[in-house]
């Protein structure tokens, strides 16, 4: 057969094989097969199970043409980022999968299937799971903390390595605004430039610290709603009898 000898072979290598023009005849007898699609060339490449060998990662490939062990793109772009130790760049998951990701990434992060954050500058996609995203998020700022040191670029006086997995974890587990008020007062704690290294340690817009640093230094807080002189339902006056 066709697909056995040479592995691979799109819908009009089929057609020619099995001397017809009609896409239903073809797709009759590849009902009749245990088939794979490629997720690279837009799945138009056909493979019988038998003949593929996923790596530990689950990809194959024969002719520069890649399947995967997760079937299309999209689902196989989603796990990889789903079961990765510190998330992925686009580049970074372009790398390993030898196609294009993308398009697929700003899709599952449009449907909210994926997590992203802007870190170091560089967008990375992370689970949308919490408690898989936090340690996913640490692991990168570990990463990044290595490369740092082996290109020497960590100075004196930065946040140290443990301080910052810490800072990270902790801030995770803080809502919008807590958050913001944590973040001014690490960043006060830093001094100056300490907006910006917080900005970048905990993946925020930089005005969000300042925003924080100046309520705090402001003391322009309300942490706990209270209800303010004179405020709530006015006093029902009672009808004299």
């Amino acid at each position: 057969m066709h697909l056995e000898q040479y592995k691979i072979a799109t819908m009009e290598d089929l057609k020619k094989v099995l001397g017809t023009d009609v896409r239903m005849t073809v797709f009759r007898k590849l009902r009749e097969l245990p088939l794979r699609t490629s997720y690279s060339h837009r799945g138009k490449y056909y493979a019988l199970e038998k003949t593929i060998k996923f790596d530990d990662l689950g990809l194959w490939s024969s002719q520069s043409v890649w399947f995967s062990t997760y079937g299309t793109l999209l689902e196989t772009t989603k796990v990889f980022v789903m079961k990765s130790e510190k998330g992925y760049s686009v580049i970074e998951l372009d790398d390993i999968l030898h196609v294009s990701v993308k398009e697929s990434l700003i899709n599952l992060f449009k449907r909210k299937c994926l997590c992203r954050k802007r870190i170091a500058g560089v967008y990375v996609y992370f689970s949308i799971s919490s408690d898989v995203q936090t340690k996913q998020v640490i692991r990168r700022r570990e990463y990044l903390y290595d490369q740092d040191c082996k290109s020497g670029k960590v100075e004196d006086g930065l946040l140290q390595h443990e301080l910052e997995a810490a800072i990270v974890l902790f801030s995770s587990l803080l809502n919008e605004k807590q958050k913001r008020l944590y973040s001014g007062l690490e960043a006060i704690k830093i001094g100056y430039g300490g907006d910006q290294i917080i900005s970048k340690l905990l993946g925020i817009d930089c005005h969000t610290v300042a925003k924080g640093r100046k309520e705090i230094m402001d003391y322009d807080l309300e942490v706990e709603r209270v209800r303010k002189k004179g405020g709530g339902r006015r006093p029902i006056k009672k009808a004299r009898k």
